[in-house]
């Protein structure tokens, strides 16, 4: 499961918009996705692959809270302009893609990988998850058969999030995390928390407590008065940055296992389309039985 919506951002951030074809037409975003994406099929040999983006419509989100995302500026018209050309370059290498509207990436991931997971448990089959992001919020998903891969910064290696590598790294378990961020809050998303409570005091509260509603159950066990002031004050916060936090798993989304086999793709779509972008470089990165087929003629792109 591919969060799109995030390796788009970091690709387009991680590479100049200097990057340009011969024509002029900036690829940074795409050069860097591709790149990403070519390095993990390479890197974890799925069976099955999907990938899922947001839409540039409001979620379900912004309807309960009229401030979420509210502070984010509006995307970069070269990153804008490069969106439909990284789903030509998904949908060349025959690997489906998922939206809906009013859910984010993130929700779209969670109700793909529970349906799969009912799928593979009816056939009483072996299987793994692996959820492809930078975005440590949808951390929120790992456990027993679904875990987090981060790619590398660069040519570093990736690496893997189980339930124990997420409490190292975040001090929380997993399904901890939304009750962390119900009581910090989360500045990106711009929901506030509970107002003067910080990563420390959040951590030691659910070590002790477990989750958000077990504090407010145990207040009263709460020996630290401006502490225990400070979460009255703040409930309804508290409880409204939960319900924004939450990646849910009931977008109307429907997976087709069988779609989501990776497939060979028609090798010589890719090559005109890598030809197209001038991606000479990243044809070595495609799967190895096809690089013979697609690979080019020496003098028609420019190395990238």
């Amino acid at each position: 499961m591919i969060d799109g919506h995030a390796l788009l951002h970091r690709a387009y951030h991680a590479f100049p918009t200097s990057l340009r074809t011969r024509k002029g037409e900036i690829v940074n975003a795409v050069y860097g996705f591709t790149r990403i994406l070519l390095t993990v099929l390479k890197e974890l040999q799925p069976e099955y692959v999907a990938v899922a983006f947001d839409l540039p419509v409001p979620t379900f989100r912004h309807k309960e809270y009229v401030g979420y995302q509210v502070q984010r500026p509006e995307m970069d018209k070269e990153l804008k302009n490069q969106i439909q050309r990284v789903w030509e370059v998904v949908k060349a290498l025959n690997i489906p893609i998922f939206t809906a509207p009013g859910f984010e990436a993130d929700d779209v991931i969670a109700s793909l990988a529970r349906q799969a997971q009912k799928k593979f448990e009816i056939r009483n089959s072996k299987f793994e998850i692996i959820i492809v992001t930078g975005d440590r919020d949808i951390m929120q998903l790992v456990r027993e058969g679904v875990k987090v891969y981060a790619p590398g910064k660069g040519f570093s290696e990736g690496e893997f999030f189980d339930r124990q590598k997420v409490k190292e790294v975040l001090g929380v378990w997993p399904e901890q995390i939304v009750d962390y961020k119900a009581l910090v809050g989360d500045a990106s998303d711009n929901y506030p928390g509970v107002p003067g409570i910080g990563p420390k005091t959040a951590v030691k509260l659910l070590e002790e407590f477990g989750n958000l509603e077990n504090i407010y159950k145990e207040i009263k066990k709460i020996e630290i008065k401006k502490l225990r002031e400070k979460l009255i004050a703040g409930r309804e916060s508290a409880q409204l940055s939960k319900k924004l936090a939450t990646i849910v798993t009931n977008a109307p989304v429907k997976l087709n296992l069988k779609a989501c086999r990776l497939k060979d793709y028609d090798p010589q779509k890719v090559r005109r389309l890598f030809e197209e972008l001038e991606f000479r470089s990243l044809l070595n990165k495609l799967p190895a039985q096809e690089v013979e087929k697609v690979k080019p003629k020496n003098e028609q792109m420019p190395l990238l």
